[in-house]
């Protein structure tokens, strides 16, 4: 039997060790999200649904977001064992440049609306964290600014063709002239996609005040305090405001663009040119043959052709046939450092982070970004410490299997 005693006063003391209370509730709240979902569950709690939903929601049934999460479910992790798990290097180099981690912050429309820092919290964090911030041709803070607030990290620009071509050609003119470094020339948006969420809120650029978005202010009145009290949301890159997201989205873009206008706007740009939006494999090659800089695999997150390929299941076959002409990275359903190093290990040279971003965004401003950031590198330095990988470079696909959960009747056909 196991010998009794009475408890010591020291050891009583040593259990009784409290931890000082945090009392800044931001930094509280903050420090308790472990994860990006609970930086999402923050973010539900303290914005307004309207604003929430075009951030959370996608296209149609939303099946495409959903598909793209899954499939990084979907994967299964090889270890190495015995290979030591002490510092991890996760620094890489694209397009070009340098970027502490192997994810930078994607570009992303109507910023300020879902929390009034906007991108000037995005660009300035990750100007800290020595990896690259793209801004919106719908962003709601200018070139210019932007520049200013991340003025020596790399910042990249990505770029709508619209009705008006002058439009266009000035945007990335001015973005060249601020040192914007790289072009994303986007190419999945010739027209809106049907984003149900925002058509049942009556979202709009500004807020319409119905009775509807009066309710939902009562629970968030420090959102609409910053609303209220600060410059007025507009798009910063563009003259005119109002409508829902859907019919501005198809007043500033052109369905007949075409590879006349990629060559156009190639012509005088002087960065990398990457292309964004790329689902098929054949598109791919297409692009290594023009001697594009790089592609990122996506579906705009969802939010414009429903059932659209998930990037994640292309990426494996365009790395193997295109890989060695021009960098691959690789957009939609990222959520974890586990996430980032799977595409890493698969073929992808970088990753795109869109709505981790935002939640952290809409859960404490340029704080919660900050820490979105934070649960990434750290998700992303422990995988590689687990699969006993000391860099990037040691990523390969026989770390990662992708279980197959559904698989197609039949091959498309190549013939477009």
């Amino acid at each position: 039997m196991v010998q009794r005693q009475f408890p010591k006063p020291a050891e009583i003391a040593e259990l009784l060790r409290l931890k000082p209370p945090e009392l800044d509730a931001k930094k509280r709240r903050l420090a308790a999200a472990l994860t990006i979902h609970d930086l999402r569950a923050i973010a539900q709690r303290r914005t307004p649904r309207a604003a929430f939903d075009y951030t959370d929601g996608a296209a149609e049934e939303e099946i495409s977001i959903a598909r793209a999460r899954q499939a990084f479910l979907d994967i299964e992790f090889h270890p190495s064992i015995l290979r030591g798990a002490g510092d991890v290097d996760t620094t890489c180099e694209i397009f070009g440049g340098p970027s502490a981690l192997p994810f930078g912050i994607a570009p992303t429309g109507f910023t300020r609306l879902m929390q009034t820092d906007g991108e000037v919290a995005g660009a300035a964090a990750a100007g800290t964290a020595g990896i690259p911030f793209c801004l919106s041709t719908l962003g709601t803070t200018s070139i210019e600014d932007v520049k200013a607030a991340n003025p020596v990290g790399r910042n990249w620009f990505q770029l709508y063709v619209m009705r008006d071509r002058e439009i266009s050609d000035g945007l990335a003119r001015r973005a060249a002239a601020a040192g914007f470094d790289t072009l994303l020339f986007t190419v999945d948006t010739p027209v809106a996609g049907a984003r149900l969420r925002d058509k049942r809120n009556g979202f709009s650029i500004p807020p319409e005040l119905t009775l509807r978005t009066v309710a939902s202010a009562i629970p968030h009145p420090r959102w609409w305090i910053d609303f209220l009290t600060t410059p007025k949301l507009e798009f910063a890159s563009l003259t005119s405001t109002g409508g829902t997201v859907g019919e501005l989205v198809d007043a500033a873009m052109d369905p007949t663009i075409s590879f006349e206008d990629l060559h156009a706007i190639r012509s005088f740009w002087p960065g990398k040119f990457v292309v964004k939006g790329v689902q098929t494999l054949e598109d791919a090659k297409k692009l290594a043959d023009l001697g594009v800089t790089g592609i990122v695999l996506s579906n705009h997150g969802g939010r414009q052709l429903d059932r659209a390929p998930v990037p994640f299941h292309l990426l494996p076959e365009v790395a193997r046939e295109v890989g060695k002409d021009l960098e691959i990275a690789i957009d939609t359903g990222i959520m974890s450092g586990a996430d980032i190093v799977a595409s890493v290990a698969l073929g992808a040279k970088f990753v795109l982070v869109g709505r981790a971003y935002l939640y952290g965004l809409m859960a404490g401003g340029r704080a919660g970004v900050d820490r979105a950031i934070a649960i990434l590198r750290d998700q992303t330095e422990r995988t590689m410490k687990l699969l006993g990988v000391a860099e990037l470079a040691e990523l390969t696909p026989s770390h990662v299997t992708q279980l197959a959960r559904t698989r197609p009747l039949r091959t498309p056909p190549v013939d477009r």
